[in-house]
Parts: structure tokens; sequence; C-alpha cells
């Protein structure tokens, strides 16, 4: 057969099939592949530099001025401090405010903010390289509904972030200093590092605190739990979300899909965690019942806010009922905001899951939530990251199981914690011997590390196949 004309003349639709009328996309794949595996690159790096500032922070706390305690072995309490300071979790298996200097515990707050501050970036360039992937159409559409990422502009998003990072955590530090100042007779250097270090904290979900009994001797004051509240959520909201509340002039009837879930999910998650913590909790000696009216509702939003990836503790959890615990357990796995220092599946993830599944109740073919569709890929995404976190806890559980003798329950919630990277215990930690204690530095460096790169990779590995397999039907259920 001879070769129609207009395919000799434009080489891009040479074997081209019948007439020339399928064109030949090879080309077009290398270059999608060429992209996919550039992008890719930096993903994959990522734990490797999160694991090279780990393991500067872990030499710095081994340095005898970081230590008040001499002749101790500072290895394992060294690293394990850097991975939770870097993983911004706040679990600890020595007491923070005494075992580490000044100078340790400059090296912590320093992690943190590294670790902080990495990881909100890092979620948001890679969201925008997750962008990039997709076509024209789908680029203004992401854009106009985030109104606040742009690919071509990566130095502006890090400025956005550090200059959101810095008022939140100047303001909040301020408060906190003011408190420390006037109301716990503490001289102005103490209160103002007191101050910034919980300021910074707080923002970075972090939970580190310079108190052994991290917050519960403050439980009632408003100065101190309101403004480390707002600093926790603010951080964990998520850096898309804050950019576009601060700048306003969105209407609500606008919001994107992404702002929906997001701000909805949280006010729900908060409430119903509030609600659910105040009935368990209230009248119980070794929780709450203590405490005043005006004290009793602060530390019920503390139990609501601080299990959203923050770490710190109004109240003892050895002490809590077993439904306060189990509640906290699911706070502690959804987590908070997506591209922010929370951690957790994510908000998006657990409801993206909940609408698919409310849609496959009703019967319907799509996945809607607002008048939007919902694409099969993140529908897919969402699974494979929720999966994978169920998968790694019941690994660390499994695991911390066979490494001690503590009940299932304080385990479970040891490694939800850790995993999420809130940083809440029931006690334990101190008391666990090094084998449990590199399995949840395992569990933080792969909650924080892994889902980022994992939820990222997926994004960016995604490519349409060009043919279709014969469909069957398996049994489900």
């Amino acid at each position: 057969m001879k070769p129609d004309s207009k395919t000799q003349k434009n080489p891009k639709i040479r074997n081209a099939g019948v007439n020339g009328r399928f064109p030949d996309l090879s080309g077009l794949r290398d270059t999608g592949a060429g992209l996919r595996r550039a992008l890719l690159h930096p993903v994959r790096s990522v734990p490797l530099a999160f694991l090279a500032v780990i393991l500067l922070g872990a030499g710095l706390l081994m340095l005898p001025a970081a230590r008040t305690a001499a002749g101790t072995d500072p290895l394992l309490p060294a690293l394990f401090t850097a991975v939770s300071a870097v993983c911004v979790t706040g679990l600890v298996t020595v007491d923070t405010a005494t075992f580490w200097t000044p100078f340790g515990q400059g090296v912590i707050l320093g992690l943190i903010q590294v670790g902080g501050f990495g990881i909100m970036t890092l979620a948001t360039l890679l969201a925008l390289l997750v962008r990039k992937t997709i076509g024209l159409r789908g680029q203004l559409v992401a854009q106009s509904e985030t109104h606040t990422l742009n690919f071509g502009d990566v130095r502006s998003v890090l400025f956005r972030v550090a200059r959101i990072m810095v008022l939140f955590e100047a303001v909040t530090a301020i408060i906190l200093t003011v408190r420390f100042w006037i109301a716990y007779d503490a001289n102005p250097g103490t209160a103002l590092w007191h101050g910034a270090f919980h300021a910074i904290s707080a923002f970075n979900n972090a939970g580190f605190a310079l108190y052994s009994d991290s917050l519960i001797s403050v439980a009632d004051d408003p100065w101190i739990i309101i403004p480390i509240c707002a600093a926790i959520i603010a951080g964990g909201i998520g850096f898309p979300v804050l950019i576009t509340l601060l700048r306003g002039g969105v209407r609500m009837k606008d919001w994107s899909v992404h702002l929906r879930l997001t701000i909805y999910g949280t006010l729900f998650l908060l409430a119903a965690g509030a609600a659910l913590f105040a009935a368990f909790e209230w009248n119980r000696e070794q929780t709450l019942g203590p405490l005043s009216f005006a004290g009793k509702l602060l530390a019920t939003l503390a139990g609501s806010v601080f299990p959203r990836t923050a770490g710190f503790n109004s109240i003892d959890y050895g002490a809590a009922a077993p439904e306060t615990l189990m509640v906290t357990n699911i706070l502690m796995f959804i987590g908070g905001g997506s591209a922010g220092t929370a951690g957790g599946i994510k908000i998006t993830t657990f409801l993206v899951l909940g609408f698919a599944i409310w849609n496959e109740i009703r019967g319907r073919d799509q996945v809607t939530i607002a008048h939007r569709s919902i694409s099969s890929s993140s529908q897919r995404q969402a699974l494979s990251v929720a999966l994978l976190g169920v998968a790694a806890v019941i690994t660390g559980t499994q695991l911390l199981l066979m490494f001690t003798d503590y009940s299932l329950d304080k385990v479970l919630f040891e490694s939800i914690s850790a995993f999420a990277t809130v940083g809440l215990s029931t006690g334990i930690t101190y008391d666990l011997p090094p084998s449990a204690q590199w399995v949840l530095m395992a569990l933080m460096f792969t909650g924080r590390i892994g889902t980022i790169t994992v939820a990222s990779a997926l994004a960016l590995s995604s490519r349409p196949r060009l043919y279709q397999l014969p469909e069957e039907r398996p049994i489900i259920g």
C-alpha cells in the first residue's frame, strides 16, 4: 500500500497506521517518561535528606554540652530525640526539661524548625510537581481553585511559607512570653525562652515542652492553652488552605474541594473530639474532675486539638478512660491537613474515602464532592495511603507486643502516636527497651517522610494506559 503523502511530509505521524489516521505517540511517551523520572528523583531523595539532618542533630545532642547527666550513654537518647524532633513528633525517652541543657534544648528547637519548615515546603512543592504533570486545563483549574500555587515561582512559595511560620510563631511567642513573665514569676530571659520554645513547638505540631508534665500544670490557663491550640491548628491545617484564608476575598461558594474538605473536616473533628472527650473525662477524678468548670472547658478543647498530631498533653493519658484512648487513636490516625506540619493520613484522605463509600452505597458510579467529581486516581491514592498507614501501625504494634510486656491498648496508642507523628503517650515511652525504641523511630520516620513520599510518588508515577484489558467482577464481601 502506498503511504499517504502527509505521512511522508510529517515525521511525527510516520508509521501511523492505516492511512495515517493514528499518529505515533512514542516520542511523546518518551518525553513524559523522562519528565516523570526527573520529578520522581527529588521525591526519592527526600528520605536521605531528612536522615542526614537526623544524624547531624543526633551528633550535636551527643556532645557533653548538650546533656546535664554525665556518664550516661548518649547515643540512643540523642538519636531518638533527633528523630522525634525532625519528624515533629514529640515522643521522648528522657525528660526534655531536665536531661538536656539549654544548648541541647536549643538543638532540639532547631531540629523542630528545620523539620517543620522542610516538611511544609516539601509537601507544597511536591503538590506543585504533581499538578505540573497534568494537562493545561487541569493546571488552570488547580491554580484557580487554590489561588496560591504557581509552579513557575518556587522561590515565592518558599518565602510565603517562611513568612507565615515566622508570623504565627512570633505572635504566639509574644503572648506566651508575657504570660510566663507576669503570671509565673519567670525572669524576662526565661519567659522569652519558654515562650519561643513552646510557640515553635506548637506551630510545627512537635509537642516538645520544657516542663516535665508537659502542659498539665497549666491546663486551666487560657493565656497559654488557647494560643498554643491556635498555633497548632494554624500549622496543621496546611499551607494552601492557610494562605487562601489569609488572603481573603474568596467566597465560600467558590471554595475548592480541598479547601472545603480541610476546613469542614477540621471543624467537625474538633467539635466531635471535644464532645466525646468531655463525655468520657468530665467527672473522672484522675483527669478533669479536680478542675473548675472553665478549666474543664479548656482541657476539653486541648483534648480535641492536641491529638491532631501536636503531642502536648494537659491530662495524664495513662489515667484516661479506655473510651478516651480509642477516640484519641482515631483523631491521631486521621491527623490534620495536607501540606502542613500535621501528621496522620490527613483529613482529605479520610474524607475522600468516606465519600467514596457513601457514593458506592448509593449506587453511584462517580464520586462527587461539592458538585465536583473526584478522579479514580485520587481515590486509589487515598486508599493506598490509608492502607499503608494501617499496615505500618499493625506492624509496629505487633513488634512492640513482642518486645515489651505492655497491654494492647497502651501499645496500640504508642504505635499510632509514633506513626501519626503526634507524640502523646500513656507513659510507657520512658521504660521501653532499645528494640522497642527502634520500632518507634522507624514508625516516626515512616509516618512523617513515608506518607508524603508515597502519596507524591503515586501521583507522579501515574500514567494512562493506552489499551483496556477485559473486565471481570470478583465477588466482594
